[in-house]
């Protein structure tokens, strides 16, 4: 073989070499969200302004809002899905949905059995009481008769840890509506939840009597997109989506749209 027929040989193999690994171009980037893919979401729509259900049974709310713009602006689409709060994380983890997007606090032992997007919502528990009743620290709580959480909520395991989990001082009922309504009834003296869902119940129900009140006891939370251990690919779909919006403008609007006039304060 002439040296010309060599070198032209060697640098046809080289190039070869480089396309079997990869190289070094284009192709080592992470592929981009799949325009066909269609993303489950997992949500329980009784937990307004996040998950409600509309006339026509849609579930609608800040949630879905800000996942349809994530949709919008990370070009997949989205399957929302109406389902009992308890079995929303069997339903991601067994694969019956590839997200959970709900109001989900971000917990160190939630992270244990799934993972989380990036924070893009801030809330703290706080107390919802009948005007007039004393409430300024966790000793209130602890002298009254019933106080009501919902089963698997921050706002359960914020009482328990205060009063002890088997305290039957602790009232816990399946979902919001439910444990406002034996609010309403006399059936409780206080409920503890999630700071935007009494300031919204409070804002639109004037006449039902109840205001509430936040205690030091209770810390700063973040809500984020669940997804199951492990699953990358989704968390970073998720991820940049979100980005996304945050970055347009968009979230902005949505946020000014359900809690402008709260007083509420979006999460960094």
């Amino acid at each position: 073989m002439n040296m010309k027929k060599w070198i032209a040989a060697a640098l046809a193999c080289s190039a070869l070499a480089l396309s079997a690994c990869g190289g070094q171009g284009k192709d080592t980037a992470a592929p981009a969200a799949n325009p066909d893919k269609v993303y489950r979401v997992a949500s329980n729509a009784e937990f307004a302004p996040f998950e409600s259900l509309d006339s026509k049974g849609n579930v609608e709310g800040f949630d879905v809002d800000l996942m349809n713009a994530m949709a919008k602006a990370g070009n997949f689409k989205i399957e929302f899905k109406h389902q009992p709060w308890d079995s929303l994380f069997p339903a991601l983890n067994n694969g019956d949905a590839d997200v959970v997007m709900s109001g989900v606090t971000i917990t160190d032992d939630r992270k244990q059995s799934m993972d989380f997007s990036d924070p893009y919502f801030e809330i703290t528990q706080v107390v919802l009481v009948p005007k007039g009743k004393k409430v300024s620290s966790s000793e209130d709580l602890k002298k009254m008769n019933k106080v009501g959480v919902v089963t698997g909520y921050t706002g359960d395991f914020s009482v328990s840890k205060l009063l002890g989990n088997d305290n039957p001082k602790i009232a816990r009922f399946e979902n919001v509506p439910l444990i406002i309504k034996e609010l309403e009834n006399g059936g409780l003296d206080s409920v503890v939840s999630d700071s935007a869902v009494i300031a919204n119940y409070v804002k639109n129900n004037p006449t039902k009597g109840m205001d509430f009140v936040t205690l030091p006891d209770f810390t700063t939370e973040h809500y984020g997109i669940a997804v199951r251990k492990g699953d990358g690919e989704t968390l970073k779909v998720m991820n940049d989506a979100l980005k996304k919006v945050r970055e347009s403008g968009e979230y902005d609007k949505i946020y000014a749209k359900y809690f402008a006039k709260e007083g509420e304060q979006a999460a960094k």
